[in-house]
């Protein structure tokens, strides 16, 4: 007879335990696409993806702080469900089974949505946004709620009721905003995939600073109903992942006509990874240098121009071009037609930052935002023509590295008169056209470098293509943060740098 010791034992199962544990992580670090491939061809299930996930969550968001509500519960619930359609052969489609965050200004209906905000610390929907729907529809699991700065109106995440937000690749930094925590977890593997949304930058940032792709699509592509506004003239909601092709995916998922959005656009229906697969050897493409390229960190320069230059190879001609200038469209009043009665109210649950905000433009005159309303309608009716003689521009996503999150508060909270920040996303927020970050890069203190790429209105096939053809092109998607389970936590301190 075969005795097995009490030691023996011991051994055994953890060796079953570490094996699971590899099983689970090897999980956790395929893409969206390879994770959908696996679910169709029956070799993983919705459960196992979903417990990896939240392993990777367990582990890394007390040192990411990148969810603000995890959903173990309800996901694993959601799991099991989707295991019995998927062993019936009843496959939703390329998002069956997989896990998802979403921003926590994104509606979900008996569930908390904070906006990462004191004010509706206790506020549950009664009804899920249009693309929670979506997203449970086409078989998503909602995994859990990611942290944002507060009501999306920054671009560090370092402001938060709920604590900033680190950065994967260096968590003395901040992952750039306001979809940090979405972009962090995406990054860091707690799950494949994360809606963010983007107002003057806010998917496209964070995706940059974190290493992963953003997609900000045409406004009134994807729906925003049931999503909290911080400038709903310019809100746009899109995917962050891991891949281009992750992005298309999702993309296909979100886009459609919600009769009940007023900012919703009727589109003929896209196969957005087809279209992703299209040849690009003769695309014309648009470097816009001025003001884009001014000022940039020599690490961000070098990267991006080292883009550019495999662009080039890859399509059919490049020269610089021009796109037209936003300056005199100031939508600000919008965040204090939602925010009125709630700051009138109770001013002091704000934070400082975000109050001061809604106190600055507390007073801008109607009249003002009217002629900067029609300026608006203008320009995205019009917009189009500036892409008459190229296809699509390549330019920097962000044109400085993100700032240690103690350097980032000490600016948000100073009172002192500051230079805006030089940023190039929110004007494509303006147009109203598709724009996309993908990793192009890492800075000499390897941090990400993020390349955007846009183009006309409902030209998402056309960006993905470009944006798929530079990604396979490099070895960037492979790289992973620096992360492991005794990774240490820097404490937030009082800095002395400088408030530039």
């Amino acid at each position: 007879m075969h005795t097995v010791t009490r030691r023996g034992f011991a051994l055994s199962l953890a060796g079953t335990l570490a094996a699971r544990g590899q099983v689970s992580e090897d999980l956790a670090a395929l893409t969206l696409a390879e994770a959908a491939a696996r679910v169709r061809a029956g070799s993983v299930t919705p459960t196992q993806l979903t417990e990896a996930c939240l392993a990777r969550i367990q582990t890394y968001n007390p040192k990411l702080n990148a969810f603000i509500t995890v959903l173990r519960d309800q996901a694993m619930a959601q799991a099991r469900a989707l295991d019995a359609e998927q062993r019936a052969g009843k496959l939703r489609g390329p998002l069956h089974g997989i896990p998802v965050a979403l921003k926590d200004n994104v509606d979900t209906a008996g569930i908390r949505t904070t906006a990462a905000s004191a004010v509706f610390d206790d506020r549950i929907p009664q009804q899920d946004a249009e693309v929670t729907r979506r997203l449970k529809e086409a078989g998503a699991v909602l995994i859990g709620k990611t942290n944002l700065h507060e009501f999306a109106m920054g671009g560090t995440n370092a402001t938060s009721y709920y604590g900033p937000v680190r950065n994967p690749w260096a968590l003395d930094r901040n992952p750039g905003g306001s979809s940090g925590g979405s972009a962090a977890a995406v990054s860091a593997r707690m799950c494949f995939g994360a809606l963010g949304t983007d107002t003057g930058g806010s998917i496209r940032i964070p995706a940059a600073f974190c290493g992963v792709v953003g997609l900000k699509p045409t406004y009134g592509l994807v729906s925003i109903r049931g999503i909290i506004p911080l400038t709903f003239s310019l809100d746009h909601c899109g995917p962050i992942v891991r891949t281009v092709e992750d992005a298309a995916l999702m993309l296909n998922a979100l886009a459609g006509y919600d009769r009940l959005d007023i900012a919703s656009v009727e589109h003929p229906r896209e196969d957005y990874a087809a279209g992703m697969r299209q040849p690009v050897s003769g695309f014309r493409l648009g470097i816009p240098r001025g003001p884009f390229f001014d000022l940039l960190d020599s690490d961000v320069a070098k990267a991006v121009e080292d883009a550019i230059a495999v662009l080039s190879k890859l399509t059919r001609s490049a020269k610089e071009v021009v796109l037209p200038s936003v300056r005199d469209i100031v939508l600000a009043g919008e965040a204090n037609a939602y925010h009125e009665e709630l700051f009138t109210r109770t001013p002091e649950r704000y934070q400082i930052p975000t109050r001061r905000n809604l106190q600055n433009n507390a007073n801008r005159k109607a009249s003002d935002y009217v002629r900067a309303r029609w300026k608006l309608d203008l320009l995205r009716r019009t917009i189009d023509d500036s892409f008459a003689d190229f296809d699509l521009v390549a330019l920097p996503t962000r044109r400085r590295i993100p700032r240690k999150i103690d350097a980032a508060l000490k600016r948000e909270r100073t009172e002192k008169p500051l230079n805006p920040e030089l940023e190039n996303t929110g004007q494509f927020n303006v147009y109203g056209i598709p724009a996309i970050s993908v990793p192009c890069g890492f800075t000499s203190a390897g941090l990400p470098v993020g390349l955007m790429i846009a183009g006309p209105r409902f030209s998402e096939s056309r960006v993905l293509a470009l944006a798929n053809a530079y990604e396979r092109a490099t070895e960037w998607r492979h790289r992973r943060p620096p992360l492991a389970p005794d990774t240490v936590v820097p404490a937030l301190a009082v800095t002395d740098e400088d408030v530039p």
